[in-house]
Protein backbone atom coordinates (compact mmCIF):
# COMPACT_ATOMS: atom_id res chain seq x y z
CA UNK A 1 0.00 0.00 0.00
CA UNK A 2 1.36 3.42 -0.92
CA UNK A 3 0.17 6.13 1.42
CA UNK A 4 0.77 9.70 0.34
CA UNK A 5 0.47 11.82 3.44
CA UNK A 6 1.07 14.99 1.46
CA UNK A 7 -2.06 14.47 -0.58
CA UNK A 8 -4.00 12.50 2.04
CA UNK A 9 -4.67 9.70 -0.43
CA UNK A 10 -4.11 5.98 -0.24
CA UNK A 11 -2.98 4.08 -3.30
CA UNK A 12 -3.28 0.31 -3.47
CA UNK A 13 -0.30 -0.62 -5.58
CA UNK A 14 1.04 -4.07 -4.93
CA UNK A 15 3.68 -5.47 -7.25
CA UNK A 16 5.39 -8.84 -6.86
CA UNK A 17 8.78 -10.43 -6.52
CA UNK A 18 10.17 -13.60 -8.08
CA UNK A 19 13.67 -14.73 -8.90
CA UNK A 20 13.86 -14.34 -12.67
CA UNK A 21 16.56 -12.02 -13.97
CA UNK A 22 15.53 -9.08 -16.09
CA UNK A 23 16.93 -8.05 -19.44
CA UNK A 24 19.63 -5.41 -19.46
CA UNK A 25 18.61 -2.08 -20.89
CA UNK A 26 21.82 -0.43 -21.95
CA UNK A 27 24.97 0.44 -20.04
CA UNK A 28 24.59 2.26 -16.77
CA UNK A 29 26.19 5.70 -16.44
CA UNK A 30 29.12 6.32 -14.11
CA UNK A 31 27.63 7.50 -10.80
CA UNK A 32 30.50 6.87 -8.42
CA UNK A 33 30.91 10.58 -7.74
CA UNK A 34 27.33 10.90 -6.50
CA UNK A 35 26.65 10.27 -2.81
CA UNK A 36 23.01 10.30 -1.61
CA UNK A 37 24.23 9.37 1.90
CA UNK A 38 21.04 7.49 2.75
CA UNK A 39 20.71 5.99 6.23
CA UNK A 40 17.62 4.05 7.22
CA UNK A 41 16.47 5.04 10.69
CA UNK A 42 15.05 2.18 12.78
CA UNK A 43 11.99 3.84 14.25
CA UNK A 44 10.47 0.37 14.65
CA UNK A 45 13.17 -0.62 17.12
CA UNK A 46 13.13 2.68 18.99
CA UNK A 47 9.35 2.53 19.33
CA UNK A 48 9.47 -0.99 20.77
CA UNK A 49 12.30 -0.06 23.13
CA UNK A 50 10.04 2.67 24.52
CA UNK A 51 7.63 0.00 25.71
CA UNK A 52 9.72 -0.48 28.85
CA UNK A 53 9.97 3.25 29.57
CA UNK A 54 7.59 5.93 30.78
CA UNK A 55 5.05 6.61 28.01
CA UNK A 56 5.20 10.38 28.41
CA UNK A 57 8.99 10.31 28.09
CA UNK A 58 8.87 7.91 25.12
CA UNK A 59 6.32 10.10 23.35
CA UNK A 60 8.40 13.25 23.87
CA UNK A 61 11.60 11.60 22.63
CA UNK A 62 10.01 10.13 19.53
CA UNK A 63 8.16 13.35 18.73
CA UNK A 64 11.36 15.35 19.00
CA UNK A 65 13.41 12.97 16.84
CA UNK A 66 10.85 12.02 14.18
CA UNK A 67 8.63 15.11 13.97
CA UNK A 68 6.24 14.98 11.01
CA UNK A 69 6.68 11.25 10.52
CA UNK A 70 5.81 10.52 14.14
CA UNK A 71 2.64 12.59 13.96
CA UNK A 72 1.61 10.82 10.74
CA UNK A 73 2.44 7.45 12.24
CA UNK A 74 0.46 7.98 15.44
CA UNK A 75 -2.58 9.74 13.99
CA UNK A 76 -2.84 8.32 10.45
CA UNK A 77 -1.15 4.94 10.32
CA UNK A 78 -1.91 3.26 13.66
CA UNK A 79 -4.39 5.68 15.25
CA UNK A 80 -6.41 8.81 14.61
CA UNK A 81 -6.85 12.33 15.95
CA UNK A 82 -9.62 11.28 18.35
CA UNK A 83 -7.00 10.00 20.80
CA UNK A 84 -3.87 11.47 22.33
CA UNK A 85 -0.38 10.26 21.47
CA UNK A 86 -0.08 8.64 24.89
CA UNK A 87 -3.40 6.81 24.57
CA UNK A 88 -2.42 5.40 21.21
CA UNK A 89 1.02 4.32 22.47
CA UNK A 90 -0.54 2.68 25.52
CA UNK A 91 -3.00 0.72 23.37
CA UNK A 92 -0.23 -0.34 21.02
CA UNK A 93 2.06 -1.52 23.79
CA UNK A 94 -0.71 -3.59 25.41
CA UNK A 95 -1.46 -5.41 22.15
CA UNK A 96 0.17 -8.85 22.07
CA UNK A 97 -0.01 -8.84 18.28
CA UNK A 98 2.27 -5.77 18.24
CA UNK A 99 4.79 -7.59 20.42
CA UNK A 100 4.68 -10.71 18.24
CA UNK A 101 4.95 -8.69 15.05
CA UNK A 102 7.91 -6.72 16.40
CA UNK A 103 9.64 -10.00 17.24
CA UNK A 104 9.17 -11.35 13.71
CA UNK A 105 10.35 -8.09 12.13
CA UNK A 106 13.52 -8.15 14.24
CA UNK A 107 14.12 -11.77 13.25
CA UNK A 108 13.89 -11.03 9.53
CA UNK A 109 15.55 -7.61 9.61
CA UNK A 110 18.41 -7.88 12.09
CA UNK A 111 19.95 -5.00 10.17
CA UNK A 112 19.08 -3.05 7.04
CA UNK A 113 22.60 -2.48 5.71
CA UNK A 114 22.09 -4.46 2.47
CA UNK A 115 18.86 -2.56 1.78
CA UNK A 116 20.60 0.71 2.61
CA UNK A 117 23.41 -0.01 0.16
CA UNK A 118 21.02 -0.94 -2.65
CA UNK A 119 18.89 2.12 -1.96
CA UNK A 120 21.95 4.37 -2.10
CA UNK A 121 22.95 2.88 -5.46
CA UNK A 122 19.47 3.42 -6.87
CA UNK A 123 19.41 7.04 -5.73
CA UNK A 124 22.80 7.63 -7.33
CA UNK A 125 21.13 6.95 -10.68
CA UNK A 126 18.08 9.00 -9.78
CA UNK A 127 20.31 11.96 -8.90
CA UNK A 128 22.35 11.43 -12.07
CA UNK A 129 19.23 11.94 -14.18
CA UNK A 130 17.55 14.43 -11.81
CA UNK A 131 20.29 16.30 -9.89
CA UNK A 132 17.79 18.55 -8.11
CA UNK A 133 15.66 15.66 -6.83
CA UNK A 134 15.02 15.68 -3.11
CA UNK A 135 16.50 12.73 -1.22
CA UNK A 136 14.02 11.97 1.55
CA UNK A 137 14.67 10.74 5.05
CA UNK A 138 14.09 6.96 5.18
CA UNK A 139 12.40 5.56 8.27
CA UNK A 140 11.45 1.94 8.99
CA UNK A 141 8.36 1.10 11.03
CA UNK A 142 5.59 -1.43 11.57
CA UNK A 143 1.92 -0.48 11.40
CA UNK A 144 -0.01 -3.73 11.59
CA UNK A 145 -0.22 -3.99 7.79
CA UNK A 146 -1.72 -0.53 7.43
CA UNK A 147 0.76 0.95 4.94
CA UNK A 148 3.82 -0.28 3.04
CA UNK A 149 5.77 2.67 1.62
CA UNK A 150 4.24 5.97 2.83
CA UNK A 151 5.66 9.25 1.60
CA UNK A 152 5.39 12.52 3.50
CA UNK A 153 6.74 16.04 3.35
CA UNK A 154 10.25 15.07 4.45
CA UNK A 155 10.33 11.28 4.61
CA UNK A 156 9.66 7.91 3.01
CA UNK A 157 8.61 5.09 5.28
CA UNK A 158 9.41 1.40 5.01
CA UNK A 159 6.67 -0.75 6.52
CA UNK A 160 8.81 -3.75 7.42
CA UNK A 161 5.79 -5.80 8.50
CA UNK A 162 4.77 -5.87 4.83
CA UNK A 163 8.10 -7.33 3.68
CA UNK A 164 8.48 -10.32 6.02
CA UNK A 165 8.44 -13.00 3.33
CA UNK A 166 5.52 -14.76 1.69
CA UNK A 167 5.40 -17.53 4.30
CA UNK A 168 4.99 -15.22 7.30
CA UNK A 169 2.47 -16.55 9.81
CA UNK A 170 0.82 -13.14 9.87
CA UNK A 171 -0.05 -13.14 6.18
CA UNK A 172 -1.95 -16.39 6.56
CA UNK A 173 -3.97 -14.77 9.32
CA UNK A 174 -5.00 -11.73 7.23
CA UNK A 175 -5.83 -13.59 4.02
CA UNK A 176 -9.42 -12.29 4.01
CA UNK A 177 -8.24 -8.69 3.75
CA UNK A 178 -4.99 -9.33 1.89
CA UNK A 179 -5.32 -12.24 -0.56
CA UNK A 180 -2.44 -14.60 -1.19
CA UNK A 181 -1.80 -13.25 -4.69
CA UNK A 182 -0.82 -10.00 -2.97
CA UNK A 183 0.87 -11.21 0.22
CA UNK A 184 3.13 -13.65 -1.66
CA UNK A 185 4.89 -10.52 -2.86
CA UNK A 186 5.69 -9.19 0.61
CA UNK A 187 9.37 -10.17 0.61
CA UNK A 188 12.56 -8.28 1.55
CA UNK A 189 13.72 -8.15 -2.09
CA UNK A 190 10.65 -6.04 -2.73
CA UNK A 191 11.73 -3.08 -0.60
CA UNK A 192 13.92 -1.00 -2.92
CA UNK A 193 11.80 -1.51 -6.08
CA UNK A 194 8.66 -0.47 -4.18
CA UNK A 195 10.36 2.58 -2.70
CA UNK A 196 11.61 3.48 -6.17
CA UNK A 197 8.16 3.14 -7.68
CA UNK A 198 6.54 5.19 -4.91
CA UNK A 199 9.17 7.91 -5.23
CA UNK A 200 8.75 8.03 -9.00
CA UNK A 201 4.96 8.18 -8.88
CA UNK A 202 4.56 10.58 -5.98
CA UNK A 203 7.67 12.76 -5.99
CA UNK A 204 8.96 12.97 -9.56
CA UNK A 205 6.13 12.15 -11.96
CA UNK A 206 2.72 12.69 -10.44
CA UNK A 207 -0.15 11.49 -12.59
CA UNK A 208 -2.14 14.09 -14.46
CA UNK A 209 -5.93 14.06 -14.14
CA UNK A 210 -6.43 14.81 -17.84
CA UNK A 211 -4.77 11.53 -18.83
CA UNK A 212 -8.00 9.54 -18.83
CA UNK A 213 -7.84 7.16 -21.80
CA UNK A 214 -6.56 3.61 -21.46
CA UNK A 215 -3.69 4.44 -23.84
CA UNK A 216 -2.67 7.37 -21.64
CA UNK A 217 -2.68 5.13 -18.57
CA UNK A 218 -0.73 2.46 -20.43
CA UNK A 219 2.01 4.87 -21.47
CA UNK A 220 2.02 6.68 -18.14
CA UNK A 221 2.59 3.44 -16.24
CA UNK A 222 4.95 2.14 -18.91
CA UNK A 223 7.16 5.18 -18.42
CA UNK A 224 7.32 4.56 -14.66
CA UNK A 225 8.45 1.00 -15.27
CA UNK A 226 10.99 2.15 -17.86
CA UNK A 227 12.30 4.66 -15.32
CA UNK A 228 12.73 1.73 -12.93
CA UNK A 229 14.62 -0.10 -15.68
CA UNK A 230 17.09 2.75 -15.76
CA UNK A 231 17.66 3.34 -12.04
CA UNK A 232 17.37 -0.11 -10.46
CA UNK A 233 20.16 -2.66 -10.54
CA UNK A 234 20.21 -4.56 -13.83
CA UNK A 235 19.73 -7.83 -11.95
CA UNK A 236 16.33 -6.77 -10.65
CA UNK A 237 13.78 -8.98 -12.38
CA UNK A 238 11.11 -7.59 -14.67
CA UNK A 239 8.68 -9.59 -12.53
CA UNK A 240 9.70 -7.56 -9.48
CA UNK A 241 8.95 -4.31 -11.27
CA UNK A 242 5.60 -5.25 -12.82
CA UNK A 243 4.24 -7.70 -10.27
CA UNK A 244 4.05 -11.02 -12.09
CA UNK A 245 4.94 -14.57 -11.29
CA UNK A 246 7.37 -16.20 -13.67
CA UNK A 247 4.46 -18.05 -15.24
CA UNK A 248 2.52 -14.81 -15.81
CA UNK A 249 5.55 -13.12 -17.34
CA UNK A 250 6.09 -16.05 -19.70
CA UNK A 251 2.39 -15.95 -20.64
CA UNK A 252 2.66 -12.26 -21.58
CA UNK A 253 5.72 -12.85 -23.72
CA UNK A 254 4.13 -15.82 -25.47
CA UNK A 255 0.88 -14.00 -26.21
CA UNK A 256 2.16 -10.45 -26.64
CA UNK A 257 0.77 -10.23 -30.18
CA UNK A 258 -2.59 -11.61 -29.11
CA UNK A 259 -2.82 -9.16 -26.22
CA UNK A 260 -2.17 -6.24 -28.55
CA UNK A 261 -4.67 -7.58 -31.07
CA UNK A 262 -7.27 -7.84 -28.30
CA UNK A 263 -6.82 -4.17 -27.40
CA UNK A 264 -7.05 -3.12 -31.04
CA UNK A 265 -9.99 -5.32 -32.04
CA UNK A 266 -12.05 -4.18 -29.05
CA UNK A 267 -11.23 -0.47 -29.57
CA UNK A 268 -9.85 -0.22 -26.05
CA UNK A 269 -6.94 2.20 -26.52
CA UNK A 270 -9.13 5.31 -26.37
CA UNK A 271 -11.59 3.94 -23.83
CA UNK A 272 -12.26 6.48 -21.06
CA UNK A 273 -14.74 4.56 -18.92
CA UNK A 274 -13.04 4.24 -15.54
CA UNK A 275 -14.44 0.81 -14.68
CA UNK A 276 -13.43 -0.67 -18.03
CA UNK A 277 -9.94 0.80 -17.79
CA UNK A 278 -9.45 -0.65 -14.31
CA UNK A 279 -9.73 -4.17 -15.75
CA UNK A 280 -6.43 -3.62 -17.52
CA UNK A 281 -4.45 -1.53 -15.03
CA UNK A 282 -5.50 -2.77 -11.57
CA UNK A 283 -4.22 -5.55 -9.34
CA UNK A 284 -6.06 -8.85 -9.76
CA UNK A 285 -5.21 -12.55 -9.95
CA UNK A 286 -5.83 -12.51 -13.74
CA UNK A 287 -7.46 -10.51 -16.56
CA UNK A 288 -11.07 -11.53 -17.32
CA UNK A 289 -11.75 -12.35 -20.98
CA UNK A 290 -8.17 -13.26 -21.85
CA UNK A 291 -6.51 -16.65 -21.64
CA UNK A 292 -7.92 -20.00 -20.62
CA UNK A 293 -8.63 -21.23 -17.09
CA UNK A 294 -7.76 -17.84 -15.57
CA UNK A 295 -4.10 -18.25 -16.59
CA UNK A 296 -3.71 -14.72 -17.99
CA UNK A 297 -1.64 -12.12 -16.20
CA UNK A 298 -3.29 -9.07 -14.59
CA UNK A 299 -2.60 -5.43 -15.49
CA UNK A 300 -2.09 -6.20 -19.17
CA UNK A 301 -2.51 -2.52 -20.04
CA UNK A 302 0.46 -1.64 -17.86
CA UNK A 303 2.61 -4.46 -19.20
CA UNK A 304 1.80 -3.54 -22.81
CA UNK A 305 2.47 0.13 -22.10
CA UNK A 306 5.89 -0.84 -20.76
CA UNK A 307 6.72 -2.75 -23.94
CA UNK A 308 5.58 0.20 -26.06
CA UNK A 309 7.82 2.59 -24.13
CA UNK A 310 10.77 0.24 -24.38
CA UNK A 311 10.24 -0.06 -28.13
CA UNK A 312 9.89 3.73 -28.41
CA UNK A 313 13.23 4.29 -26.71
CA UNK A 314 14.84 1.59 -28.84
CA UNK A 315 13.54 3.21 -32.05
CA UNK A 316 14.43 6.73 -30.90
CA UNK A 317 17.86 6.56 -29.21
CA UNK A 318 18.24 10.33 -29.30
CA UNK A 319 15.41 10.72 -26.77
CA UNK A 320 16.72 11.13 -23.23
CA UNK A 321 15.08 9.68 -20.15
CA UNK A 322 14.17 13.18 -19.02
CA UNK A 323 12.50 13.95 -22.35
CA UNK A 324 10.57 10.69 -22.23
CA UNK A 325 9.26 11.26 -18.73
CA UNK A 326 8.19 14.82 -19.57
CA UNK A 327 6.38 13.81 -22.78
CA UNK A 328 2.61 13.63 -22.22
CA UNK A 329 1.70 12.74 -25.82
CA UNK A 330 0.79 9.07 -25.57
CA UNK A 331 -0.32 8.85 -29.19
CA UNK A 332 2.97 10.26 -30.42
CA UNK A 333 4.92 7.75 -28.34
CA UNK A 334 2.79 4.88 -29.64
CA UNK A 335 3.25 5.98 -33.25
CA UNK A 336 6.99 6.51 -32.97
CA UNK A 337 7.43 3.18 -31.17
CA UNK A 338 6.38 1.26 -34.27
CA UNK A 339 5.01 -1.34 -31.88
CA UNK A 340 3.76 -4.33 -33.85
CA UNK A 341 4.21 -7.50 -31.81
CA UNK A 342 3.66 -10.81 -33.60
Amino acid sequence: MIYNVKHQQIYLIFLCVVTFFSCKHGNKPDVEGINPNIKIERFDQELYKGKSSDILKTNQQLQKKYGIFYDDYIHRMVGNSDYSDEEILSTLYKDQAYTDLSHDVDSVFKNLKPTEETLNQTFKYILYYYPKARVPRFISFISGFSVQTPIGDDYMGIGLDMFLGKDSRFYRAIVKSVPIYLSRRFTPEYIVPRLTETYAREELFQQKDENRSLLSKMIENGKILYFMDRVLDEKVADSIKIGYTGKQLDWCKMYEGDIWAYFMENDLLFETDFQKIQMYVSEAPFTPGLGEKNESAPKLGIWTGWQIVRKYMEENPEVTLQQLMADQDAQKILGAAKYKPK
